[in-house]
C-alpha cells in the first residue's frame, strides 16, 4: 500500500538545492508523485509529495532532517493520503490579469469561497506592461465548481465582479 508525505521546503537559493532534495527521495525508495518548485525573490521554495511504503516515508523523514543544515533549507513534513476529489465537482481553468494593487488575490479567494467553490491551485505573478512599465498582475486559479452550479448564471456574476474591479478575465472548463 502506498502512504504519501508531503514535503515543503524554504531557503536561500542556490544550485543542487532540487538535485540534493529528489536524490534523497531516490535514495530512501521513494517517487516523487506531485511538486511546485519556484525562486520567489532570492528564496527557493518547494512543495513536493512524495509515495512509498511507510517505512520509505520514515527513513526518508529522518533523511530529509539532515538536511537542513548543509542546504540551510526550512524543511517542513506531514503524511497524508491522495486526495479524492468528489465526482459532482467540475475543474474550471479562471485567468485574470490587472493593474497590480493590494488585495486582488484576496477579492478573487473570497468570490469563489462565498460560493462554495475549493480552489485547487492558483499561481499569481506581477511584471511591468510592454512600453508603459504599468505594473501588471496575472492570475490563474484551478477550481472544482460544484456540479448543482450554474455555470452560465455563476460565469455573469464573476465576469460582472471583475469588470467592476478593473480586471480582464475569463472562466472555462478545463479541457483534458
Amino acid at each position: 500500500m502506498e502512504n504519501y508525505l508531503v514535503i515543503t521546503a524554504l531557503g536561500r537559493d542556490k544550485p543542487g538545492i532540487v538535485d540534493k532534495l529528489t536524490e534523497t527521495v531516490a535514495n530512501c525508495s521513494c517517487n516523487v508523485v506531485d511538486s511546485r518548485m519556484t525562486v520567489l525573490g532570492g528564496e527557493f521554495a518547494v512543495i513536493l509529495m512524495a509515495a512509498g511504503k511507510w517505512n520509505e516515508l520514515t527513513r526518508l523523514e529522518d533523511a530529509l532532517q539532515a538536511l537542513r543544515e548543509p542546504l540551510e533549507l526550512t524543511i517542513t513534513c506531514k503524511r497524508t493520503e491522495p486526495n479524492k476529489l468528489a465526482k459532482d465537482l467540475m475543474p474550471y481553468s479562471v485567468e485574470v490579469i490587472s493593474i497590480d494593487h493590494p488585495g486582488i488575490v484576496y477579492e478573487l479567494a473570497h468570490f469563489f469561497s462565498s460560493r462554495n467553490i475549493n480552489i485547487q491551485e492558483l499561481n499569481t505573478t506581477s511584471y511591468a506592461a510592454a512600453h508603459t512599465g504599468t505594473p501588471m498582475f496575472a492570475l490563474h486559479i484551478t477550481a472544482n465548481i460544484p456540479a448543482e452550479t450554474h455555470v452560465a448564471t455563476l460565469r455573469d456574476e464573476f465576469l460582472d465582479f471583475c469588470e467592476s474591479q478593473n480586471m480582464d478575465a475569463t472562466i472555462e472548463p478545463m479541457k483534458p
